[in-house]
């Protein structure tokens, strides 16, 4: 069924990003705007994109807009996304309705799943916390602080799906304003992750849930802080976590 195939990833501005949950570039034009209208929203027009782009909506992913138009948001420009450019990537009104791509959303009502973070000081949680989160959910937070700050990340309740090699429920930390580069690890289960401060002023979080089994969700804080602070001296994010029995550790490498 066309309404069930979707989930939500990221908000800013009302605007959201939504992906089939068989992967990505799967509705079509019908399927796209299907998807928008049963949230009672509809498809995000160019400059509803673009507003949304301008408080920090940055999602490397194609997707229809309002007409039959295909884009996406850039922030922050990178190799392997957006041609070096920032702004609308825009591929402009595609004649082929049924092309194959992601889909944005306006819907300044819609339940909130990850979002876009620029105070110094922020809590975040998977959504409906503390009741348990829904199955098959994509949520991305991007945090982008001022130059020259760093990011100190604190769990303050953490409760997914126990499994050993994370591949089920899981929590993904990148070291940059993408999922693409400075992976730092992915975390399951119901132990307390370690602190985590970034390299830099910019993080992402993606949360996954899979089909079945949920559980409570976290919570997570972060701060800003100065690289010469006491509180910058905790665990960097080029550090694992072996004590942690459902962490995967990524290749870290510096941006």
């Amino acid at each position: 069924m066309v309404l069930m195939v979707a989930d939500c990833t990221e908000q800013a501005a009302g605007v959201y990003h939504r992906e089939a949950r068989s992967g990505k570039y799967k509705l079509t034009y019908a399927e796209a705007k299907a998807v928008c209208e049963y949230e009672g929203g509809h498809l995000a027009t160019y400059k509803q994109l673009e507003a949304a782009r301008k408080i920090g909506f940055h999602i490397c992913a194609a997707g229809w807009m309002a007409k039959g138009r295909v884009g996406y948001p850039i922030v922050k420009p990178g190799p392997n996304c957006g041609f070096g450019k920032t702004g609308i990537i825009d591929y402009g009104v595609r004649l082929n309705r049924s092309e194959r791509w992601d889909a944005y959303c306006y819907n300044p009502h819609a339940k909130e799943c990850g979002g876009v973070f620029t105070d110094p000081k922020q809590i975040f949680k998977t959504p409906g916390f503390p009741n348990e989160y829904d199955d098959n959910q994509i949520c991305y937070w991007h945090i982008r602080l001022k130059y020259g700050q760093r990011i100190h990340l604190s769990f303050l309740d953490f409760d997914l799906e126990d499994d050993s090699a994370c591949l089920a429920d899981y929590v993904e930390i990148y070291d940059s304003y993408d999922d693409v580069h400075g992976f730092v690890g992915r975390y399951c289960g119901d132990e307390l992750p370690e602190d985590i401060i970034s390299t830099g002023n910019v993080m992402t979080l993606k949360f996954l849930s899979d089909a079945s089994v949920t559980a409570g969700g976290f919570q997570i804080k972060y701060v800003a802080v100065d690289p010469l602070s006491k509180s910058s001296q905790g665990k960097n994010t080029s550090t694992t976590s072996p004590g942690n029995k459902n962490f995967l550790a990524g290749r870290f490498s510096h941006l």
